[in-house]
């Protein structure tokens, strides 16, 4: 079985300090830090997605969205949290690049080389299993797990290793169940043997 670590939107603005900020998002950081350093010591690719968003997007409450300007191309709040210790074999993926594409899941994401999606790069390496973590648990981490299922994959949410936004009390945990409803497994880095 080939595995593939997806690790979902950790970026400034995502983190405390940032202009959409997920309640004790930077978390996340030293426990994904843990999961790609054990991925690379098995040769597991990595993936890591971004919100990528032009400056004026459907997205944003200003053109009728719910959401505040965040992660506008080419802005430190774009950026990677500089914690996490992406290697340089990650394959960053871009998703919401358009006026019109929400982006939530990393299945919507494009590689900049050959604009080749995430799922078809996945389909290529002959992956089968993926883990997956991140920024946040109720929307880009479940959108991206739901996806992962509908393609098919052992999909395994990592639970450790993300955190909600709980815009509404709760939401973290409803997304939980509905990813493991959906056939998710939960797992932990003590559970984490690639």
């Amino acid at each position: 079985m080939a595995d593939a670590l997806i690790v979902v939107d950790v970026q400034n603005d995502f983190c405390p300090g940032g202009a959409l900020a997920v309640p004790l998002g930077n978390e996340v950081v030293p426990v994904l830090n843990e999961y790609i350093r054990r991925a690379r010591t098995a040769s597991m690719p990595i993936f890591a997605s971004r919100d990528w968003h032009p400056a004026a997007t459907k997205h944003f409450a200003a053109q009728g969205g719910p959401w505040p300007p965040h992660c506008v191309q080419g802005t430190w709040g774009a950026e990677f949290n500089p914690y996490l210790e992406l290697p340089g074999e990650a394959q960053v993926v871009s998703k919401g690049t358009d006026t019109e594409d929400d982006g939530y899941s990393a299945f919507e994401a494009r590689l900049p080389e050959g604009g080749q999606t995430l799922r078809e790069a996945l389909r290529a390496l002959g992956v089968t299993r993926v883990h997956i973590g991140g920024l946040a648990t109720d929307y880009c981490v479940k959108a991206t797990v739901l996806d992962a299922l509908s393609e098919g994959l052992e999909t395994h949410v990592l639970t450790d290793a993300s955190r909600p936004v709980d815009v509404r009390p709760g939401d973290g945990d409803r997304a939980l169940r509905l990813m493991l409803d959906g056939g998710a497994a939960p797992e932990t880095i003590t559970e984490f043997h690639p």
